[in-house]
């Protein structure tokens, strides 16, 4: 592995793959729709266009070896077609880049949406079938997604899927700084009993999962056509580590309760209300946002660390305090304005 690509490396987990690459000498080639000059700084190439387009791919992809294919549409809510076009057709362009180059590995950024059905997963590994119904469009093109590029595994290009689950840490873009946000404006209720465990997973074991499935397709190949669930091994209870959390940043806990019913009732009302208006922004609450938020969600690492030798090497501790450290530096004391 001498020179990769990174499509959507200047965003959260995109830009931790590089920063470990490039800590390890090896060369990046960033693929993003926008000028990322941090990642330049970083000593990474960074190249503007769009997944969408086939051609752009297939000329950028030249003279490389392995491609990390983290750039997604992720979020809960939106046009199914935007989904589908960089979810899906933005993979199948990736994968036909691939065969165009003779890249040889490709290492993809899924997520364990593809096997939610509804209701708890407490310990599920990767032989949970994929969900077949879907409460949200990227669960299920990131569906369509996983499969084709397992399905392109074959001798000439080496594939893998990595599902993280819940990624956090300094520098995040989109879960702390939505999370802190609803948190300050008392707009975060407990939804359902509150015993739920989830599996989260902390930004720099996200990065070197991914490292370490490259190497795996380098060397022994157990892991080529094979998906593995990335976390930090042991679940936390979700509204005891918010609420944690909260208190380091000296921000009110969550208190106010819902019941899970209550909460599903909601958002099926506001999916509606929502669609038949045509509104572009989030809703409140959602079906898929209550299970999130209700159903305990935690998944069995055997596999990955069986096959890539995955451990985390930070511990959920550890990385609060990292992530509470940064949060007070970059945004100017306890409570940053997000």
């Amino acid at each position: 592995m001498k020179r990769v690509i990174v499509t959507g490396g200047g965003g959260f987990v995109g830009k931790a793959v590089v920063r470990l690459l490039l800590a390890r000498g090896i060369g990046a080639t960033v693929i993003g729709r926008n000028d990322y000059p941090d990642v330049v700084e970083m000593g990474a190439t960074v190249v503007r266009g769009d997944i969408r387009d086939r051609q752009f791919l297939t000329t950028v992809f030249r003279d490389h070896d392995t491609v990390f294919h983290v750039a997604a549409k992720a979020g809960i809510w939106g046009d199914y077609q935007d989904y589908f076009s960089i979810n899906v057709q933005g993979t199948e362009n990736v994968l036909a880049a691939c065969r165009s180059n003779a890249v040889k590995r490709l290492v993809y950024t899924s997520t364990p949406s593809v096997v939610f059905r509804g209701g708890d997963l407490a310990g599920v590994d990767e032989g949970a079938p994929y969900a077949e119904q879907f409460l949200c469009h990227y669960a299920e093109t990131k569906v369509l997604a996983e499969k084709m590029v397992l399905g392109a595994n074959c001798r000439q290009l080496l594939t893998t899927a990595l599902r993280p689950h819940l990624v956090w840490g300094p520098g995040d873009t989109n879960l702390i700084p939505r999370l802190l946000a609803r948190g300050r404006s008392r707009q975060l209720k407990i939804v359902g009993s509150s015993d739920n465990l989830v599996d989260i997973s902390y930004i720099d074991n996200v990065a070197s999962a991914h490292q370490l499935a490259a190497e795996n397709l380098e060397n022994a190949a157990s892991a080529a056509g094979q998906a593995y669930f990335i976390s930090q091994g042991e679940p936390v209870n979700l509204w005891n580590w918010i609420n944690e959390l909260f208190s380091r940043l000296e921000i009110p806990p969550v208190t106010k309760q819902v019941s899970f019913g209550k909460a599903y009732a909601a958002g099926f009302v506001f999916e509606k209300l929502y669609s038949l208006f045509g509104r572009s922004e989030e809703p409140p609450m959602t079906r898929f946002l209550a299970e999130q938020l209700a159903k305990s969600h935690w998944f069995s690492m055997a596999k990955a660390r069986r096959d890539l030798g995955y451990n985390p090497a930070v511990s959920t501790a550890e990385g609060v305090d990292r992530l509470v450290a940064w949060l007070r530096e970059n945004q100017g004391g306890s409570s940053p304005p997000f």
